[in-house]
């Protein structure tokens, strides 16, 4: 199974943290987040990873080339940055012949079972798309879906302003080869903007109370290591 590793973003509201360091390669407990994806991959069974790159990018290169274990990587460079339904669109050879297939953001630290998403999407017989939703405080600065008693989305924002759930698209998906119909001809493109809205009623949520933080501030990056430290996660 082949997944995707979305990368290449700036990271720019961690100011300082993130001028010299790109954003995958900020560390937890003494390990990049980048690193604790392909484990997570390694884990559920990925065998290859395309990892795009912008930001720094000879320091996300550096760390793919000292790995001795885990999945296979290749390293997508983009000098302008495409969106995340873009890079799709771009790479999109790399998962051409596969029924099925991950896509997460990088910047994300998650304790999600990917065995058990592959699972779920596999029970739903496929859908074009399964996207994992998680509870959250701050619907306001999330893509929020809504999910009927089968758990098909009914509906989907991306940072609503009146917020008809709290459940917040974690940026984890499994996906189907039919998700290339849905991906738009032109760059940039985002997924949360341009293309899961078009996927209501087509794509389900594999609600999960597991450990999920976008590392998007410095007080969320700050709160993920003193859980690490304290071993609550």
């Amino acid at each position: 199974m082949k997944a995707f590793l979305l990368a290449a973003g700036v990271g720019s509201r961690l100011g300082e943290l993130t001028r010299n360091t790109p954003k995958c390669l900020l560390s937890i407990g003494g390990r990049p987040l980048l690193d604790y994806w392909l484990e997570s991959f390694n884990h559920a069974g990925v065998t290859d990873v395309l990892v795009n790159l912008h930001h720094q990018a000879d320091q996300v290169e550096s760390f793919l080339k000292s790995r001795t274990s885990g999945p296979n990587v290749e390293t997508y460079y983009e000098p302008e940055l495409l969106g995340s339904a873009g890079t799709l669109q771009k790479v999109w050879d790399f998962v051409s012949a596969e029924e099925n297939f991950f896509i997460a953001y990088a910047d994300n630290f998650a304790r999600v079972d990917l065995r058990r998403l592959l699972a779920f999407h596999r029970e739903k017989q496929n859908p074009v798309l399964t996207l994992v939703a998680y509870p959250t405080a701050e619907p306001q600065r999330c893509g929020i879906v809504e999910l009927d008693a089968d758990q098909c989305v009914i509906s989907f924002e991306e940072k609503p302003a009146q917020p008809k759930s709290n459940l917040a698209n974690s940026g984890i998906h499994v996906a189907s080869r039919e998700l290339h119909d849905y991906l738009p001809a032109t760059v940039p493109a985002d997924l949360g903007f341009h293309v899961l809205p078009r996927l209501v009623g087509r794509m389900f949520g594999y609600a999960t109370d597991e450990y999920i933080q976008d590392i998007g501030s410095p007080e969320a990056y700050a709160r993920v290591q003193e859980l690490f430290t304290a071993k609550a996660i």
